[in-house]
């Protein structure tokens, strides 16, 4: 496969450097990186890592967002992201991961933008190395959608990608009648080991509640502006395409999406299995040429 063309950190490498394959010429006055810590979000500590670029930056960043209860953690994408010359902020949302609090949806959500927040703070910027005016949200499964539904409400938020995001508002109208609701919780208690404080029958109340602010489709209006890429798997049997992907696309293209880019891997599952080298490369060439550019 063709090495995809990059611009940033990638350009300054020199021809041919592919930032999912290669390690960068190393840096000793500006190395990467990791810093773990914790970002407090209404009293609860949320367990965190930042991926620091090599070089003075500051660097664009991107905050990767895992999915429910968050097994596939997509890391091999942050050392992408990196090695191409951009910051990644990972972490766990309230009661996920041994993240203090109790775990809701909506606190998934307003967890996203507490970092979002807190990550543009000058102090915390300026000590890693970060451009508060490129921010990414890229999330997987409910990562996905809370980086769309996180990201259609912050005003600092100019990227998004969801990979094989969920639109938890279609599972809402999914579980209308009892059947269906009974079944979506007994798979929410399946997934839930590391997840503490929300049974499966109090997640789909929430969902239901909330069903219209959940809706990505909904939303259409609120991401057309953004800059956006959309990956789904046609082997996917969690977030089937046809629920999840193909009508948020249409909904997007509906509302005049300035920037979409939208793929669909034909042998792709829910994590993406047998397609992560290229998955890295459409994620960090859509970063890199795509996202608002350098200054």
């Amino acid at each position: 496969m063709a090495i995809l063309s990059l611009a940033g950190c990638a350009a300054e490498q020199g021809p041919g450097f592919d930032p999912v394959a290669q390690d960068p010429a190393f840096d000793a006055a500006h190395p990467p990186i990791i810093w773990d810590g914790a970002f407090e979000v209404e009293g609860s500590s949320l367990n965190a890592i930042v991926y620091e670029a090599q070089g003075a930056g500051p660097h664009p960043t991107l905050l990767l967002l895992h999915g429910f209860p968050g097994n596939e953690k997509n890391l091999d994408l942050a050392q992408a992201a990196r090695r191409a010359g951009w910051n990644v902020v990972f972490f766990h949302y309230r009661g996920s991961w041994g993240s203090g609090g109790t775990f809701s949806f909506v606190n998934v959500v307003e967890d996203v933008l507490a970092v979002v927040d807190a990550v543009s703070e000058p102090a915390f910027a300026d000590a890693h190395r970060i451009d508060a005016s490129r921010l990414a949200l890229v999330g997987h499964s409910m990562g996905g959608f809370a980086a769309l539904v996180a990201g259609a409400e912050s005003p600092a938020v100019d990227c998004i990608a969801s990979l094989a995001g969920a639109n938890l508002g279609g599972f809402a109208m999914a579980a209308a009648s009892g059947d269906q609701r009974g079944q979506m919780a007994a798979r929410l208690d399946g997934w839930a080991g590391p997840i503490r404080g929300a049974s499966g029958d109090v997640l789909v109340a929430e969902v239901l509640e909330n069903s219209t602010r959940f809706n990505t489709m909904m939303r259409a209006e609120e991401l057309a502006p953004k800059r956006l890429l959309l990956i789904g798997g046609n082997l996917d049997d969690v977030t089937e395409v046809t629920l999840h992907h193909d009508p948020l696309v249409e909904a997007l293209q509906t509302a005049g999406a300035a920037s979409l880019e939208s793929y669909v891997f034909e042998e792709g599952d829910h994590s993406f299995s047998g397609q992560r080298i290229e998955l890295a490369r459409r994620l960090v060439d859509w970063l890199e040429n795509d996202c608002r550019p350098a200054p």
